[in-house]
């Protein structure tokens, strides 16, 4: 969304109540990783309303850390939350939502844009600006019967944060002398960042996905070592620890083993039934803290791209253009003058000036309170990026976690495979690697 266009009859300059200057250096954010995720942690959890066998619409709830609170939210209030925040913040980095719900979305669907509003929602909350708003503790805390339109009355006739900003029109005396530089500089960089980031959650979720795969792969595995009968679409299909079709004498040699060997097989499956869950645990756990957090990473980066379009088709352009706009009115009234045109329309022209003046004065205050705001974001990215190596800590740990867990499973299982593997006297033979003695010659 566009930056709202500031009216004529804005002023040209704050009061003197707005003029006070806050201690320090307004420009610095003095904020750590640690503190920016204690603002809060908010949890959106399904809540689905089943009408007849269909589902009809989803609700979630919504519970804040913070406000102590625990509301219910349908999408759409999640929309008008969003658009309140643009019209407030356009000069802030206002994360995206997820798309809409589309014709036969799926359970994965809905749960995919769960995690999207709940990555939203606490990036917001934890935003220095937004969680000090009063539209924020609105849709964390109201649960009256009308929050869309609560949060509507709440943003009405209060204005956008340049107009409420105590140091709205003394933004360029704190900016850098080369913040144009800087501006570009740091684009390129998160530009950079984000690609490169992007690349790594998809080999994450590759990799998780793989994962649950295996876990699903060992289970079945497992299950056809079981004493169940499955079955199939074409008849009964016997597992191969169930078997119980007899053996034809001129089979079993008179010392069939095949019996224990059933026995033996149906024992295993316990374990695979173990490995299978570690395999699972460890896909889910990478997928809340990995792919996740890399995922709530990614969308902070791209509401910082967006912010950079806003504020050059924003901001910077409508300040261009106001500039143009006021060289034609001081042709058109260079040539009024000189081709003798009445009084009445000369002062019209000088007028209308005026009033340009005023506009480009207005727009040239919100062009340097952009760049200001988008100093601070650029810091608030920074403050994020430890955020990687915290990610990369948990997908280490949990690896080295789930492989050691795993590992002691399979070393659990291995003694157990010693009656598979029975001398002709019933005495255990050493285990062999399949190539063993099958060489031809």
């Amino acid at each position: 969304a566009d930056s709202p266009v500031p009216q004529v009859s804005e002023p040209k300059a704050p009061d003197s109540s707005r003029m006070q200057m806050p201690p320090g250096n307004p420009l610095l954010l003095s904020l750590t990783l640690q503190e920016l995720l204690a603002r809060d942690a908010v949890q959106v959890e399904l809540i689905p309303e089943k009408k007849g066998l269909f589902l009809k619409h989803v609700e979630y709830e919504v519970s804040s850390q913070r406000f102590k609170s625990c509301v219910y939210r349908r999408y759409n209030d999640f929309v008008v939350f969003h658009e309140m925040l643009l019209q407030k913040f356009p000069y802030r980095m206002v994360p995206a939502l997820p798309p809409k719900r589309m014709l036969g979305a799926d359970r994965e669907f809905i749960e995919a844009r769960r995690r999207a509003l709940k990555r939203f929602i606490n990036l917001v909350a934890r935003h220095p600006p937004f969680s000090e708003d009063v539209v924020l503790k609105l849709f964390l805390s109201f649960s009256g019967p009308d929050v869309q339109n609560k949060l509507k009355e709440c943003a009405q006739c209060v204005g956008d944060e340049f107009m409420n900003c105590k140091l709205a029109a003394r933004a360029k005396d704190f900016l850098p002398a080369d913040i144009q530089t800087q501006f570009a500089i740091s684009r390129e960089l998160i530009r950079n960042i984000y690609n490169s980031f992007h690349k790594l959650r998809d080999r994450a979720e590759r990799m998780v996905s793989r994962t649950i795969d295996n876990a699903a792969d060992l289970l079945i595995f497992g299950k056809e070592l079981r004493q169940v009968t499955l079955v199939g679409s074409v008849g009964p299909v016997v597992a191969l620890g169930s078997d119980t079709t007899p053996l034809p004498s001129w089979a079993t040699l008179n010392s069939s083993t095949w019996g224990s060997l059933k026995q033996a097989l149906k024992g295993l499956s316990v374990e695979f039934a173990l490995l299978a869950d570690k395999a699972a645990q460890q896909g889910k756990q990478e997928e809340n803290d990995v792919v996740e957090k890399l995922n709530l990473f990614l969308d902070l980066l791209q509401s910082y791209k967006d912010l950079c379009e806003r504020h050059e088709k924003g901001a910077l352009h409508r300040h261009q253009r106001a500039l143009h706009k006021y060289s034609l009115m001081k042709r058109q009234l260079m040539s009024a003058a000189a081709q003798g045109r009445e009084p009445e329309s000369v002062e019209q022209l000088e007028s209308r000036i005026v009033e340009q003046e005023n506009v480009i004065q207005t727009m040239e205050l919100r062009n340097y309170f952009s760049l200001y705001c988008l100093h601070q974001e650029t810091q608030l990215v920074h403050v994020y990026l430890p955020l990687t190596s915290h990610i990369l800590g948990a997908f280490v740990s949990s690896q080295i976690q789930g492989h050691k867990e795993m590992s002691k499973v399979w070393n659990d299982l291995q003694p157990k495979l010693q009656c598979l593997f029975a001398g002709p006297h019933g005495a255990p033979s050493p285990l062999r690697s399949p190539q063993d003695g099958l060489s031809p010659h």
